[in-house]
């Protein structure tokens, strides 16, 4: 059995290419994808070729860790019918590439147990679920403050945002640089760190990615106050100790999201609680992979790029 996929040969050369796929055995799930996403974070820095040493990586690679898709063959052990809608975090069943993401393709084989089952309506919509999901991951849990201040407009940010207001909890306040990006609040407020002189916040929430800014958001917690570290840094991060010190300075890193959090943001996204809209901004064929790819990257209007692979052979 063989797929179109996605194939990242190395930094910026990427092409749709034919796969061998891995046969499916009776625990896997053999899915038509219908939407991919592509990952302004992680995804970026594979294709740049900016990634530190990670486990599983390598060239050439498919991407992909944000897509939905229809259920055309299931294993007798999997409890999953044929027709079933469901998202997928990826798929390691490739011959002769990594599969360290193995999102981005026409079809996969994949373990029953790493996908989700989800309503075919949401459409393109359901390939937002693990950014949503890795923003409640960041968030839920014990002695985990919710956010006053995110750092960052893009989806992370607004998700951030989004599930904070459905929490219950005042709106954050968020920053951002872009004028563009600073479009698109719902119930929250988005300003330009210039024009916020508060410096006593609580939760600092960074999805930015810039460690860079340890310094100054240092500056601007409360003492006893928490920096979360949402975004997915290159460069070793450092900061000034005396005011660090001085300011009691905690911080956390946030990982991936699991599998709770998983259902429980798809329980929200169903139940009306948080909305996925205005979250996607392009959407391109998968024929047209490596100019969405690039479009994606480095076009700052690009919130989500969503590959269609509705069409693809």
């Amino acid at each position: 059995m063989f797929t179109q996929a996605v194939l990242l040969k190395g930094p910026k050369d990427l092409e749709l290419a034919d796969l061998q796929l891995t046969d499916p055995g009776p625990g896997d799930l053999v899915v038509d994808i219908r939407h991919s996403g592509i990952s302004t974070g992680t995804e970026k820095l594979f294709w740049s070729g900016q990634m530190p040493p990670f486990p599983g990586m390598g060239y050439p690679l498919v991407p992909g860790y944000e897509a939905a898709g229809e259920v055309i063959e299931a294993g007798r052990d999997t409890g999953y019918s044929v027709g079933d809608h469901v998202f997928v975090p990826g798929a390691n069943c490739y011959d002769g590439a990594f599969g360290l993401f193995g999102g981005a393709a026409h079809r996969v084989v994949t373990d029953h147990t790493r996908v989700t089952r989800i309503d075919s309506g949401h459409g393109a919509q359901g390939a937002l679920l693990a950014l949503a999901a890795t923003a409640r991951h960041a968030m839920a849990g014990l002695d985990k403050a919710l956010p006053d201040l995110i750092v960052g407009h893009g989806v992370l940010g607004r998700l951030l945002a989004r599930l904070t207001i459905a929490a219950g909890a005042p709106a954050p306040t968020v920053w951002e640089i872009d004028p563009d990006r600073r479009q698109g609040a719902m119930g929250y407020e988005v300003v330009h760190p210039d024009e916020d002189e508060r410096r006593d916040y609580t939760a600092i929430y960074d999805a930015s990615g810039n460690g860079d800014l340890l310094n100054d958001l240092v500056g601007r917690i409360a003492k006893g106050g928490e920096i979360v570290l949402a975004g997915f840094y290159t460069a070793p991060l450092q900061f000034a100790f005396p005011p660090a010190f001085m300011k009691e300075a905690r911080f956390r890193v946030a990982a991936e999201w699991d599998r709770e959090d998983l259902a429980a943001t798809r329980a929200l996204v169903e139940n009306g609680a948080l909305s996925l809209d205005g979250l996607i901004t392009h959407q391109a064929q998968a024929a047209d992979a490596p100019q969405a790819y690039t479009t994606a990257f480095e076009d700052p209007t690009c919130l989500k790029m969503i590959l269609n692979w509705e069409q693809a052979a």
